[in-house]
């Protein structure tokens, strides 16, 4: 679009933007904002605001932020007018002053969200610390940033192939979670369903294109559950409204591989919702009437009642599921819920500004508290930061309560440790077991619903490594770390105080660097251990005060070094160019060298198309973009995704690469298979295995070969023998 075309574009998008939104700002304020616009983007270049987006982009974000998360005038205003503070043309105190709402907070955040994404078009690890900490200072950040997250998503199309994977990875493992947590379950299964699109184009799809193919027997199985239900729903006098949803591709992605069953198997792929207009004093009787009048008419689940109306979730997610059996024996998800919950499940948090005083946002802050806990844990690293991260994401509650009475929120799984943790970091660390519903029970207890618990301390209790497979939370697991690093450090500093005590007494002189040699001849890895040990009486100090004095006798005994002219130096080379007959696999951004696997599971040949992935011991396995594991290592662990592509030449390696073959049993069919590969000149058979059933050839076929070119070339020509239907690389 040519920038006249913008600036005519920002009047028509802006009056259709407040037309919906009349009251969030007065018409001298509107009028104020939309010539701001006009004369900035009138004299600035066409793409400008965050992440390279046109005026028009932002329009349609402050939209979603508007009508699909629910924010306000302040959040608004920060993100139209970020791009005329950071250049200079308007300040902060002004914007406050005019349009009298505080502001400065999220168009820092913003700033700084932006200032992250400049370093690196997709995030990397350890820029997420950075990212959550921007994020825990105003959550409506991070609103503005999922909406913005969004709109990218909505135009994926425009972006090159691999941004594309890069944001689409980064919606699948970071923002569809937090739009998650913070409440937002439309725009979390948008972004879902957007990712899978990218990330597994082919599944997502088939997907679609089955659900549609199914559309008409579900509308009318739909119709069948509904039309009586209403009948009697009517009876009740409230105004509502009945409807049934379709599940999102992602979530019948998941049950798919959950279940380990093909699309047809899948009976619930749609759940009704009932939906009451009633005052806030009825919301509970209504939502529990219309409960009993479901249980009557069809058989209830009662392993499958959730009630989220008397404790709503931490995200403030309130509503009543059942599943009950509807008629053809078909097992039905009902979701019953007034309008204002319906609101908050869409909206999120922000839903609860528009019902203030109703349900407040303790879960939430109590979860941004969390964040801050593990970001001001300098001891973690990237990896276990995302992961102490995520149980922050994905948690699934449990309500306990203390002698009390007073009720906690905890994650499924956790333990009684968890719960001392909870309570108070120094409760935690004393913890010697709990009483639980008058009974006592260890450290290890996992809570259930309803437990009354009690944590029994003793003072000579401490915290030990085996803790951290003891408790689930990331906040015990954050105090535990700390409080063995302090234990760490106090016995280090008792072990050193004691050998250098002794050392004295025996008139010998410490010298920091025989000690590290020391401490590495003993097979330590730090200092640090080697001191720990001699305080825990592992290590004895004789045999110390032994070593030492053998390596300082070494040492004064030492030869001096031969000197030798320059002319005869040949100094030790250092290749750093790896031989052309060596395959060259560039990690990362243009790195080389970097030791790496090829992933077994799905045996990456030179010439695929790859990525690589961290495991947890910190080496590189390298995968097929294809590879059946793909789509849940990116969804589940996206933060350990590492680009990889292929670089130099293939000869000189080669790869096994196991063929299946399917075919008629004609005569002749392996001898014609076997003796082709052997005229190969790139190309050798390692193994054969042949089945034969009713007419049908069914073979595997393990061949050497040098890149995907060969390998492409082999398989056309086998699929050129008389008699093979199908050749498919395994």
């Amino acid at each position: 679009m040519s920038k006249p075309a913008i600036i005519l574009s920002i009047p028509v998008l802006y009056k259709k933007l407040v037309s919906g939104n009349p009251k969030i700002m007065s018409y001298d304020e509107r009028k104020y904002l939309r010539n701001l616009l006009k004369n900035y983007y009138a004299n600035s270049e066409e793409q400008n605001p965050v992440f390279g987006r046109t005026v028009i982009d932002k329009l349609n974000i402050v939209d979603t932020i508007l009508n699909e998360v629910g924010l306000g005038k302040a959040a608004v205003v920060s993100v139209l007018l970020q791009d005329l503070v950071e250049c200079g043309d308007l300040k902060v105190d002004d914007i406050e002053k005019r349009f009298k709402t505080s502001v400065s907070g999220i168009i820092t955040g913003i700033s700084r969200v932006r200032e992250l994404y400049e370093k690196s078009a997709s995030l990397e690890t350890e820029n997420f610390r950075k990212l959550f900490l921007t994020f825990a200072e105003d959550v409506r950040v991070i609103l503005i940033i999922i909406a913005e997250h969004l709109q990218i998503m909505r135009t994926l199309d425009s972006y090159d192939s691999e941004s594309r994977i890069n944001v689409a990875r980064e919606s699948s493992f970071l923002y569809a979670p937090l739009a998650h947590r913070m409440g937002l379950y439309v725009i979390k299964t948008e972004l879902e369903d957007l990712s899978l699109k990218y990330t597994n184009r082919e599944i997502f799809k088939d997907i679609a294109h089955k659900l549609n193919e199914t559309k008409r027997s579900r509308d009318k199985y739909i119709y069948e559950f509904i039309t009586p239900l209403k009948e009697k729903l009517k009876e009740l006098g409230y105004k509502f409204e009945i409807k049934g949803r379709t599940k999102s591709i992602h979530s019948i992605y998941n049950k798919i591989k959950k279940q380990n069953t093909p699309f047809e198997n899948i009976y619930d792929l749609f759940a009704i919702r009932i939906i009451f207009d009633v005052p806030i004093e009825k919301e509970k009787t209504a939502c529990w009437q219309a409960y009993s009048l479901v249980a009557d008419m069809y058989q209830p689940n009662p392993k499958r009642l959730r009630d989220w109306l008397s404790i709503p979730k931490s995200n403030g997610y309130e509503s009543l599921h059942t599943t009950v059996l509807g008629p053809q024996g078909k097992w039905v998800e009902v979701q019953i819920r007034t309008v204002r919950m319906d609101e908050v499940a869409e909206k999120g948090l922000a839903a609860h500004w528009k019902y203030k005083g109703i349900k407040g946002e303790s879960g939430m802050d109590e979860w941004l508290k969390n964040i801050r806990e593990i970001l001001e844990n300098p001891e973690l690293n990237a990896v276990d930061f995302m992961d102490e991260f995520k149980l922050n994401l994905y948690d699934k509650e449990v309500f306990v309560f203390t002698p009390n009475g007073d009720l906690h929120k905890l994650p499924k799984g956790a333990t009684a440790l968890d719960f001392a943790f909870s309570i108070h970091s120094n409760l935690g660390a004393k913890c010697v077991g709990a009483k639980v519903n008058g009974k006592n029970m260890s450290i290890r207890y996992v809570l259930n619903n309803g437990d009354q618990i009690e944590v029994l301390t003793s003072p000579t209790q401490k915290p030990n490594q085996s803790w951290l497979n003891i408790v689930t939370t990331s906040k015990a697991k954050s105090k535990i770390r700390q409080a063995l690093k302090e234990i760490e450090f106090k016995d280090a500093e008792i072990g050193r105080e004691t050998l250098v005590r002794r050392f004295k007494n025996w008139k010998i002189d410490l010298d920091d660097g025989r000690i590290s040699k020391l401490a590495k001849k003993k097979g330590y890895k730090t200092v640090s251990d080697f001191y720990q040990a001699i305080a825990s009486e592992k290590l004895d100090i004789h045999e110390v005060r032994d070593g030492y004095l053998d390596i300082e006798k070494r040492e004064q005994n030492v030869e001096p070094v031969e000197s030798r002219s320059a002319e005869a130096f040949t100094p030790d080379v250092i290749n750093s160019d790896i031989p052309a007959k060596e395959d060259v696999l560039v990690i990362g951004k243009d790195l080389k060298h970097v030791e790496f696997k090829l992933a077994k599971c799905c045996n990456p040949i030179y010439g695929d198309d790859v990525f690589g992935f961290v495991s947890v011991t910190g080496g590189i396995k390298i995968h097929r973009t294809d590879c059946p594991n793909a789509p849940q290592m990116i969804q589940r662990f996206g933060y350990r995704i590492v680009k990889a592509r292929w670089a130099g030449k293939s000869s000189g390696n080669q790869y096994p690469i196991t063929l299946r073959i399917v075919g008629h049993d004609d005569i002749g069919i392996v001898t014609n298979i076997t003796s082709l590969i052997s005229k190969e000149k790139n190309i050798s058979l390692r193994s054969i295995s042949i089945d034969t059933n009713a007419g049908l050839f069914q073979g595997n076929l393990t061949i050497m070969v040098n890149d995907l070119k060969d390998l492409e070339g082999i398989i056309k020509k086998i699929e050129l023998v008389r008699g093979v239907k199908n050749v498919s690389r395994s």
